[in-house]
């Protein structure tokens, strides 16, 4: 009977250490997935974005008077570069190219770091009256590139995107 007992209890120790390292497995997986999305405090490192076998290195807007004042008024940007405009919840953001004075890519991304809309080459606007670009899904992140490279480098809606 004793030795009955002695095997139930190492039996019940093993299931329980095993639930413990599934457990510990599961949340360094969870860590891991939620470190590859921005910090929505604005105190994040990110300061890449990479798509399969490209990069850019991007500025943040992260508070609203990044986000109003995003591009304006640059007179370029360099190839690898853009800007992230960041949010604090998925929604419908809209971008616009107001005093904006380079041709841009705008690139829409959800919660689960893939491309959902690609507005392809918007044109600058010098007017009052300028064209308001938005995806029709929700993002999390909108990206800023050189008008053209989502094209020349293959960028399709569904494509993941990593921060680094």
């Amino acid at each position: 009977m004793l030795k009955a007992i002695n095997k139930l209890n190492i039996i019940l120790s093993l299931m329980l250490f095993l639930i413990a390292i599934s457990l510990f497995l599961y949340a360094q997986n969870n860590n891991f997935k939620n470190n590859q999305k921005i910090e929505k405090n604005g105190s994040n490192n990110i300061s890449e974005i990479c798509f399969e076998n490209k990069c850019f290195n991007v500025e943040i807007a992260d508070t609203s008077e990044k986000r109003r004042t995003g591009l304006m008024n640059r007179e370029s940007l360099a190839i690898d570069s853009g800007m992230l405009f960041t949010f604090e919840k998925e929604g419908s953001y809209n971008s616009w190219m107001k005093n904006t004075l380079i041709p841009l890519d705008i690139i829409w991304i959800d919660e689960n770091n893939k491309i959902i809309y690609i507005e392809k080459n918007a044109k600058p606007c010098k007017t009052e009256q300028c064209e308001f670009f938005s995806s029709n899904k929700k993002a999390l992140y909108v990206l800023e590139i050189n008008g053209g490279s989502a094209e020349e480098m293959g960028f399709e809606v569904g494509d993941e995107i990593e921060f680094k």
